[in-house]
């Protein structure tokens, strides 16, 4: 059950309008790793989960704080299109709005689309994909994605908190940049307690017999690169990550195998190979004839 309360985490106005500030400021609200992403991948986690107690719970609470986020984010860009102005002036580089506004970095579909609001899009104007989200039922796997998803997160915050001087918007991104660090800190923390625990390891999935794996190459470093010192590092030697092996290096593959012959799909596919035109439109028809897949 969900309920909305009408009230914000955090309280910060922006110090004055700013419609090509609030074009970037989507980035970290519909983008890949914006605010959208993090609220819906650790709610279909949480969802999927297939372990009741403290993770579940946990997973359910920080989606919901990031669907607060979200809300806080698309309030601040509705507050900086408030006041923004809707075309421009004849002194203007352009009298057409429309193409000031490219010009100008503006995103016109805030005007045209939202109405002096928020979009569910990236910095780009494109919009956000449920291909963004990772929600595996593997907790380590879905731990580590949540990690990594914090950390380009505060990146991207972070970069954007010094490409304005509006003290009000500099608020909002100090309170969120906190709690990405909190974020990453929760989800390596919880990443290793299930390690520690037994209850998930490397590599994941730790429940998949490495006997059916290929044990010729599973800890081989190939160096596929003609960079000379990946060699030193401690991923080419000694034991492994996981202590479940030793690493090795090797200068490129250690395993090769001759190219195949190129395939022959079904004639009713039409696409071009070595049998002659005229013997794979007989098969075809053969083949229609015959109801044969």
């Amino acid at each position: 059950m969900f309920f909305h309360k009408q009230e914000l985490q955090f309280k910060s106005t922006p110090d004055k309008p700013d419609a090509v500030y609030a074009r970037k400021l989507q980035e970290v609200l519909g983008g890949q790793y914006g605010e959208i992403s993090v609220a819906m991948q650790y709610q279909f986690q949480a969802w999927n989960m297939h372990i009741p107690g403290k993770y579940r719970d946990m997973v359910f609470g920080i989606g919901a704080e990031e669907m607060g986020h979200v809300e806080m984010l698309a309030t601040m860009i509705a507050q900086l299109l408030e006041k923004a102005p809707l075309g421009v002036t004849g002194d203007a580089l352009q009298d057409d709005p429309t193409v000031a506004a490219v010009i100008g970095g503006t995103d016109i579909q805030h005007a045209i689309v939202a109405g002096a609001g928020a979009r569910p899009v990236d910095s780009m104007g494109n919009p956000w994909q449920g291909s963004y989200i990772t929600a595996s039922g593997n907790l380590l796997a879905d731990f580590t994605a949540n990690e990594n998803a914090e950390m380009q997160g505060r990146v991207q915050a972070a970069r954007l908190f010094h490409m304005t001087d509006d003290h009000g918007v500099r608020d909002l991104l100090s309170f969120l940049i906190a709690r990405d660090t909190m974020h990453q800190n929760m989800w390596a923390t919880a990443a290793a307690e299930l390690r520690e625990s037994g209850l998930e390891a490397l590599p994941v999935p730790s429940n998949f017999p490495q006997k059916k794996e290929n044990q010729e190459v599973h800890y081989q470093y190939l160096n596929f690169s003609d960079g000379a010192e990946a060699k030193n590092g401690p991923w080419a030697s000694g034991p492994s990550f996981d202590g479940k092996g030793e690493y090795t290096y090797h200068d490129g593959p250690t395993t090769t195998s001759p190219m195949p012959p190129p395939t022959r799909p079904d004639a009713r596919y039409y696409g071009t190979t070595d049998i002659p035109n005229r013997v794979e439109k007989i098969a075809g028809t053969v083949q229609d004839k015959l109801n044969k897949e």
